[in-house]
């Protein structure tokens, strides 16, 4: 496959992967890698931030919530040492704010987790002319709910109560969900 993408790469392939999920992101390197990028990966905004000012890449893929602060900081550091970065934003936390501040600073498309290689790939490369094909394999609404759920709660530092509260939900309905297995 890297041989099909390596016109499409243009003579820079260098990729800055921004993300605290050291497990993801050491997975998602080592897929660009066979796709022909060049992959340098960094854990943290103040990481990303000097790896983006020190060696400005041609892609980046950037999380936008980072332990120790918003992958926008990121962003802002690519565009203005390389303008022409092709920057997209990975996170698990998908909000229709955070896209469109991501899109105005610069980012080419926005990606919830979880997003493959393909999807990535695909965001990177595309230029725009046509809309993206649906997902083949879509989360189902109960997956989404799950999801969201889990986020919530981790968000809250695993404290049930503040978890419910935040959801609207009742303390006793929210252990039930998170005593089961996640749905398909």
């Amino acid at each position: 496959m890297a041989e099909d993408l390596g016109a499409d790469l243009g003579p820079d392939r260098t990729l800055l992967l921004v993300d605290d999920d050291e497990p993801f992101v050491k997975r998602l390197a080592k897929a660009m890698e066979k796709r022909g990028f060049l992959p340098d990966t960094a854990q943290s905004v103040a990481e990303g931030r000097a790896k983006a000012i020190a060696h400005p890449p041609a892609y980046a893929v950037v999380d936008l919530r980072l332990e120790d602060g918003n992958g926008l900081d990121v962003i802002e550091a690519l565009r203005e040492k390389r303008p022409d970065c092709r920057i997209v934003v990975l996170t698990g936390y998908g909000a229709i704010a955070t896209a469109v501040a991501a899109v105005k600073i610069g980012a080419i498309d926005y990606l919830s987790k979880p997003a493959d290689a393909n999807d990535v790939t695909q965001a990177l490369l595309s230029r725009g002319e046509a809309l993206p094909q649906p997902p083949e394999n879509p989360m189902s609404a109960d997956r989404v709910r799950w999801e969201h759920i889990q986020r919530v709660y981790e968000m809250c530092e695993r404290n049930v109560s503040e978890t419910a509260r935040r959801l609207s939900m009742h303390r006793r309905t929210l252990q039930r969900i998170l005593a089961k297995r996640s749905p398909k």
